[in-house]
């Protein structure tokens, strides 16, 4: 079976990289989770000071993006792929409603998105890559054989979002994550660079009732037509 480039793309909270990791994790391929780089950018910018008020410093911003390394390194303990930053491991970090409340702000900044889409094609220029994000079908992966558009309720992605938060030990409310999670995506779908939309080719997935492993049947289906 030949190796392909295979983009997910979707609003927040959709399960996109706990699909797409164990994807890879089954095809022996890459996998890239996007969000955490923008979220390491973040985080970064919390750390340092360019986020204040709900403002974020973008000159200073993008003064500081070469002083910015992000890297992937796989934990066999855990068994997935860890977010560093500069050498460091912010995994945990960046997971906190904190940076989820910043990351779209972020992410509208064309000089980051710039930055980071030129690392993300490099990872896959020779493919066998699982990718997920915003805009990996319609941006960074345009020509890639398989895209995929996950989407569900508001509510079902909150719900999500607030019992992983729950388990990390985070103190907060539904409703806090449920305005979190409307927000974001007001936020990504009308950005001016590389908003939020459904590639024309992208399947739409809509996984409100599904489970992980159903998802993961259906798309192996996807697959197995491609490489037909």
């Amino acid at each position: 079976m030949s190796k392909i480039v295979i983009a997910i793309d979707g609003f927040s909270s959709t399960g996109k990289s706990t699909v797409a990791r164990r994807l890879a994790k089954e095809l022996g391929y890459i996998y890239v989770d996007t969000g955490a780089m923008y979220r390491a950018v973040t985080y970064f910018a919390l750390q340092n000071g360019l986020i204040a008020n709900d403002k974020v410093d973008k000159q200073e911003l993008i003064s500081q993006l070469n002083d910015i390394q992000i890297t992937f390194k796989f934990n066999k303990t855990v068994g997935i792929a860890e977010v560093y930053l500069n050498g460091n491991n912010i995994e945990s970090d960046i997971r906190t409603l904190k940076v989820s409340q910043h990351v779209s702000h972020i992410a509208e900044i064309s000089e980051v998105r710039r930055k980071l889409v030129e690392q993300q094609q490099l990872m896959g220029k020779d493919k066998g890559v699982v990718m997920d994000g915003r805009d990996i079908a319609t941006v960074v992966f345009p020509d890639a054989e398989l895209k995929i558009f996950m989407t569900a309720s508001a509510e079902t992605r909150a719900t999500r979002r607030y019992k992983e938060l729950l388990q990390r030990g985070h103190n907060l409310s539904y409703d806090d994550v449920l305005k979190n999670v409307v927000t974001r995506d007001k936020i990504d779908s009308t950005r001016e660079d590389s908003p939020l939309i459904k590639a024309v080719d992208a399947i739409e997935f809509d996984n409100s009732t599904m489970t992980i492993d159903e998802q993961l049947q259906e798309i192996r289906k996807l697959i197995e037509q491609k490489n037909e």
